[in-house]
């Protein structure tokens, strides 16, 4: 690291002969710490390819290593082994490396995604019950079709579902382009958005409202 020249201003880093500029491609072998001058094309590890895709994979050493682990560690243990998951697919991943259920599924997890926050937002900062309904009507479609394929996916295995947690703030929007955002979903203007949103701010959002 002593080598590397940073310049700020430029957006740039010089190591030796080499220059770099915000913008330009690196590819990083994590299992060496080399870092490499361009792009290079990568795939999917020899375990993922097996268990997630479902592909013959014929003499991975990393694979056999894998599964001597895995072996091991079904043998010995005296717990089950839950994950963390909040969406089907992620269920799926879980149940491929051997998950036996969910110890925890974020219900607030399943609201973060671009399609969704905006209708949580709306709902948060709808003036009247009508709109704080339709708002929440929105959400529940979403939340079943979830759920439905959490519990198809786990195919009766045990689900642990906790409730929407975060502090409120963390679901408010911040940003001007998120503030019109949900100014067009309420069809208010961007300041009484704005107005609403410091209306909730807290001294300590982690102590504050959930």
């Amino acid at each position: 690291c002593g080598d590397i020249e940073i310049n700020y201003k430029e957006k740039s880093m010089k190591v030796g002969d080499l220059t770099l500029k915000e913008g330009d491609d690196i590819s990083i072998d994590g299992f060496v710490g080399e870092v490499i001058n361009g792009h290079i094309d990568s795939r999917p590890s020899s375990v993922v390819r097996r268990y997630l895709h479902g592909e013959t994979v014929q003499g991975s050493q990393s694979l056999v290593i894998f599964d001597k682990i895995m072996e091991w560690a079904d043998h010995f243990r005296e717990i089950k082994v839950y994950t963390n998951a909040d969406l089907p697919e992620q269920c799926k991943q879980a149940i491929a490396f051997g998950a036996q259920g969910v110890g925890l599924c974020r219900t607030e997890h399943m609201f973060f995604g671009e399609d969704r926050i905006n209708v949580v937002r709306s709902m948060i900062l709808a003036r009247t019950d009508e709109a704080r309904n339709h708002a929440l009507s929105k959400l529940l479609e979403m939340q079943r079709e979830d759920f439905l394929g959490i519990f198809s996916v786990m195919d009766g295995k045990a689900v642990t579902i906790r409730c929407i947690d975060p502090p409120l703030h963390e679901f408010l929007p911040h940003t001007d382009a998120e503030i019109e955002d949900v100014a067009k979903e309420l069809q208010q203007s961007p300041e009484e958005v704005k107005h609403a949103v410091e209306d909730y701010q807290e001294f300590n959002p982690m102590l504050g409202m959930r």
